[in-house]
């Protein structure tokens, strides 16, 4: 019998298949069965292409990463505003999949984002920032971005969006009175939350120190 001439299991199919599966119907409905069944194919064909199961995890992680887009420097006049919007772009990449967050926790592709980290340490560095503190400025933004990414996408959606929601005035006066004294979104929150991070992380840099140009490597 013939071969087909092109493969049945192509790896971009797979992967944005089973991310369709996940944000439509959450991640628990995915497994091999129903991918193999949405692709019209054998369950065991799958592990003539894929590994394991964690395998197309990765994948999935790897392609909610990828959708995150540098900022033009239109959008960030300085070098605070460039890690902020560069932290609300992988924000949003994780909130258009909220159902598939989780699968960040496990299989954070760190491999696809090691160029941004290299790109970011060297405008760490012509700032004036000492070697030695670029990588607690770089791990700090990573963690409180990915933390916040997937604590948001995780949230009860038919609750507030906001913090601390559930804060009574009888219970919690005084954080009720400051959740009711917020005016801020949950994004605002989230770019103040790096803007403060990165003003205490490097006091002895200028706030308003224009973003140097991104090595030309980091933009193709």
């Amino acid at each position: 019998m013939p071969r087909p001439a092109k493969p049945l299991i192509q790896y971009d199919a797979v992967i944005e298949t089973s991310l369709r599966i996940i944000d439509e119907e959450g991640l628990e409905a995915f497994s091999l069965p129903r991918l193999s069944r949405e692709l019209n194919v054998r369950a065991p064909s799958l592990y003539h292409h894929f590994a394991d199961k964690a395998e197309i995890m990765r994948g999935i992680a790897r392609a909610i990463v990828l959708q995150a887009r540098l900022p033009r420097l239109e959008q960030a006049p300085t070098w605070i505003e460039w890690f902020v919007q560069v932290s609300l772009s992988f924000r949003a990449s994780v909130l258009n999949h909220r159902n598939a967050a989780p699968i960040l926790l496990q299989f954070m592709p760190r491999e696809v984002l090691v160029r941004t980290y290299d790109a970011s340490a060297q405008m760490l560095a012509e700032l004036g920032v000492p070697a030695d503190q670029q990588v607690l400025i770089l791990d700090g933004v990573d963690r409180l971005t990915l933390a916040a990414a997937i604590t948001e996408a995780v949230r009860d959606p038919d609750g507030s969006n906001q913090p601390f929601a559930n804060a009574g005035p009888e219970t919690e006066p005084t954080l009720s009175a400051a959740v009711k004294a917020n005016q801020l979104s949950s994004e605002e929150l989230f770019a103040e939350t790096i803007r403060s991070f990165l003003r205490g992380a490097a006091p002895y840099v200028p706030a308003d120190a224009p973003a140097p140009m991104p090595p030309a490597a980091f933009l193709s």
